[in-house]
């Protein structure tokens, strides 16, 4: 329902409270700081902001690369194979205004490599996407405990990493925005595949508690949270001796554009999360008032994977 105070022509989104994280009696801002706040996020201009994405040599990553570049960002592509990386910056163009480097994210120094060359091309660092990420496909009885730990060095420690090295970097700037992709899985644990959930529940409640820390520096950690992706991360998942898939047959997932698409808007209207597509957000809530609805459709659902 829109206010009956609010400025004529102002979205409905603004006055959700759902963008501006204060309300006006609460925090001593007033409506009018609200509205200016809100207003300002839907107008956010991205050209000639600097965007590293790191896992961007394909799928979710390099759509991130592409959409940013396309709104006139400068963009740094990372993967581990400097080549794969120099491939997607070559498919998506813009070449004057991106770089591709290699970088591991389980390799501290590899991410001091990558926010030194930046800032060297660039001068500046605006937004940090942390993309990188596999998973592995097995029962927690099963798993291989060190495939679990070197999937946790991806998946969680090196995004931690990688914050640690550019928060002082957007501290020094004065602003700045962290974009952890995370999943529907750090939300709804998924069986089989109990490692990757595990890595992706950790990661969302590192971003969320970061974000609070950092808020009064102007820096935002947005964690945006897809669910059924149309890639090939299953393919590339780690195959355990208890091969099972918890899914609807129906279900075909979204492209990776869709999950860009959904990231970029919520960067420029500075959220806390975004989860994609919009009809996991009923899995999500339904999921944390009601656990055995769902642990007894995923019962159903599990059979042998292909």
């Amino acid at each position: 329902m829109r206010s009956q105070n609010a400025p004529p022509g102002l979205p409905r989104t603004a006055l959700t409270g759902i963008d501006v994280d204060c309300t006006p009696r609460k925090f001593g801002c007033t409506a009018l700081d609200l509205w200016k706040t809100a207003e300002y996020k839907q107008r956010m201009d991205i050209s000639g902001q600097v965007v590293v994405v790191t896992g961007a040599s394909m799928g979710i990553g390099e759509a991130l690369a592409a959409i940013f570049a396309a709104h006139g960002a400068k963009v740094v592509l990372t993967s581990r194979d400097a080549n794969r990386s120099e491939a997607a910056r070559n498919r998506i163009g813009h070449a004057e205004n991106t770089l591709a480097l290699s970088c591991d994210v389980r390799n501290r120094e590899d991410i001091d490599k990558v926010v030194s060359l930046t800032l060297h091309h660039f001068g500046r660092i605006d937004v940090w996407i942390n993309n990188s990420g596999y998973g592995i496909a097995d029962s927690v009885e099963l798993m291989d405990m060190a495939e679990c730990r070197s999937m946790f060095e991806t998946n969680f420690f090196g995004a931690v990493s990688a914050m640690q090295a550019v928060i002082p970097v957007m501290k020094q700037q004065g602003s700045g925005t962290i974009i952890n992709i995370s999943s529907v899985a750090g939300h709804v644990p998924l069986p089989y595949s109990a490692a990757y959930s595990g890595s992706k529940f950790a990661m969302n409640a590192m971003s969320k508690a970061s974000r609070i820390e950092l808020r009064k520096r102007n820096i935002n950690v947005l964690t945006v949270c897809p669910g059924y992706v149309r890639t090939d991360f299953s393919a590339n998942a780690v195959r355990g001796r208890e091969l099972k898939k918890v899914r609807p047959s129906t279900v075909r997932g979204i492209t990776v554009e869709r999950v860009a698409r959904a990231t970029l808007n919520g960067y420029r209207k500075q959220k806390r999360e975004v989860i994609v597509p919009w009809t996991m957000y009923p899995v999500v809530k339904l999921y944390q008032l009601f656990p055995g609805i769902v642990e007894q459709a995923m019962l159903r659902l599990a059979k042998p994977a292909e």
